[in-house]
């Protein structure tokens, strides 16, 4: 799935890049943030590679399931991560109750890929 790799990669560098700025210009602002800023850059990379994995995939599984799983996690990514990043830089808390949503988006992408998963047919091939 052409969509989910691109999502995902976009998703994997922008983990990189945040990370790398986190890391440099943020350091003195971020202060004891620091670590729940690193935990939406960790968070951000697992799941743009969980994105990945299932636009690869995609084919092979059940394509709805799958496609509910990159849905999922890019929400995931969006709401959990990004709340981490705000909260860190700006210091507000309520900007916390928005973190728990993106991990159950997290949570539900994952049940949906086991779901498709366990529902595969497995494939044989002849050599």
């Amino acid at each position: 799935m052409k969509k989910g790799l691109i999502i995902g990669g976009i998703f994997a560098m922008l983990a990189v890049a945040i990370g790398a700025f986190g890391a440099h210009a943020l350091k003195d602002i971020l202060g004891s943030y620091r670590t729940t800023y690193e935990t939406g850059v960790q968070y951000q990379m697992f799941h743009a590679v969980a994105i990945l994995v299932c636009a690869l995939a995609y084919e092979k599984l059940n394509s709805r399931l799958v496609g509910a799983a990159i849905i999922l996690f890019s929400a995931g990514i969006i709401l959990f991560s990004g709340s981490l990043y705000i909260l860190s830089i700006t210091k507000i808390t309520v900007l916390g109750a928005v973190t728990p949503i993106g991990g159950v988006c997290f949570i539900a992408a994952w049940i949906c890929f086991i779901i498709a998963a366990a529902k595969s047919r497995p494939t044989f091939r002849s050599f």
